[in-house]
């Protein structure tokens, strides 16, 4: 049997029923559109969460207080409960660990901060006048933290834009000058961070910065910190900063066995590799998920395609009487059922792709297609149509053509 003809073949027997056609096409329209969608969701926000670790700094080494966990128990038990770390470990780090360039305390705590009858409740943070070199700080308006700031305990502030926007409302241009108040203490702010995007507790945008040692003078009465970052010099010298930071803390704070170290040090491959894990899994999951209604629109082909051997067994019988094969039988059938999935998959890849544009848009999550997902459901629709409808194809190929132009 001729190409041709074949594809002939398969356009009329496609088209006889049309409304079964494309409801069994749909099927794999919306399988096919799940797969993509759900996985340009999955990968999306792996994007975007990995731009947000690396946005928080570069060549980063984290010490928290508190004995070491993992990443998710640590966001789950809170940060910054227990007061392990001092003001003065961060200054031994500072003058004892070689290969960083800038170490930057921190001490946060949230308060409820007015400024001109506005008012809003957001963390505070007290640090050093390093800290926008070791968190990818710039500024948008005036400057920040300066030494000197820190060794008088100056009552001054930097707000981030959010901040600004709460206190001083939307894009004000009065903020810089102006005067807060946290916890009763007048604060004059002296710069305003650029926008950087960002949700939650550690959303930089949303912070009030102002020296850590009128953080721990006046609003604390506390010398312990929250967190202590260091920047390595370079991504190859991370891993030795970070064994030097352990051991000068287990001595500082007298510690021989490390199993029972009171802080935790982390470094931002470390945080992006977990977080990957993580996106990882949750992709897969969604892939799964979208992938039973593409295994139902596989079955629908294959239900399809029976129902078709058995309305054509007469045509069948017809075929072989007159000198047809069953490899041409059987390729007769198996390409419409490729067709059929070929078209599927075409219009599912235009269907998925819109869902995913729409839930960029409207959703507000990050989306992202990539070639290889395009290739996946590619390939999926192919073996669909291939595995599907193999089964169909080979029972109209063995029937008995005398029996076949008897059927009625």
């Amino acid at each position: 049997m001729m190409l041709v003809d074949i594809f002939q073949e398969t356009y009329s027997a496609l088209t006889v029923n049309k409304v079964r056609t494309s409801l069994t096409m749909l099927g794999v329209v919306i399988g096919i559109g799940s797969v993509i969608a759900m996985v340009s969701i999955g990968e999306g926000s792996q994007e975007t969460i990995q731009a947000n670790i690396q946005s928080i700094g570069s060549n980063l080494v984290i010490i928290q207080p508190g004995a070491p966990r993992g990443v998710g128990q640590q966001v789950s038990a809170g940060r910054g409960n227990a007061q392990t770390l001092l003001l003065s470990d961060a200054n031994a780090i500072q003058s004892t660990v070689s290969s960083i360039n800038a170490v930057a305390p921190e001490l946060s705590k949230r308060f409820q901060i007015t400024a001109k009858g506005h008012n809003t409740n957001t963390t505070v943070l007290g640090t050093v006048a390093a800290y926008p070199t070791v968190r990818n700080i710039s500024m948008d308006e005036g400057t920040f933290l300066s030494d000197g700031n820190v060794k008088s305990m100056s009552k001054v502030a930097v707000l981030g834009p959010t901040a600004r926007d709460d206190l001083f409302g939307v894009g004000a241009t009065n903020a810089l000058g102006g005067v807060i108040r946290i916890s009763g203490q007048e604060f004059k702010v002296i710069g305003i961070t650029t926008l950087k995007g960002g949700s939650g507790f550690s959303n930089q945008d949303d912070m009030v910065f102002i020296p850590i040692s009128t953080m721990q003078r006046y609003l604390t009465g506390t010398d312990y910190v929250t967190t202590i970052s260091v920047q390595a010099q370079d991504q190859t010298s991370m891993a030795s900063v970070q064994d030097q930071i352990n051991t000068l803390l287990l001595q500082r704070h007298k510690i021989s066995n490390v199993a029972q170290a009171d802080f935790s040090i982390m470094n931002q491959e470390d945080i992006i590799a977990t977080a990957t894990s993580v996106t990882n899994t949750f992709t897969l999951l969604l892939g799964a998920i979208a992938g039973i209604s593409l295994l139902v629109g596989g079955i629908g082909i294959m239900n399809m395609m029976l129902t078709t051997v058995t309305e054509r067994t007469r045509e069948i019988g017809l075929r072989k009487a007159i000198g047809a094969q069953k490899n041409d039988i059987t390729l007769q059938f198996l390409m419409e059922s490729i067709v059929l999935t070929a078209l599927g998959g075409i219009l599912g890849i235009l269907f998925g792709w819109i869902v995913s544009m729409l839930v960029s848009k409207f959703g507000g999550i990050a989306t992202t297609i990539s070639f290889m997902t395009i290739v996946l459901a590619v390939g999926v629709s192919a073996t669909i149509g291939i595995v599907f409808g193999y089964y169909p194809a080979t029972r109209a190929a063995k029937l008995n053509p005398i029996e076949a132009l008897r059927y009625e």
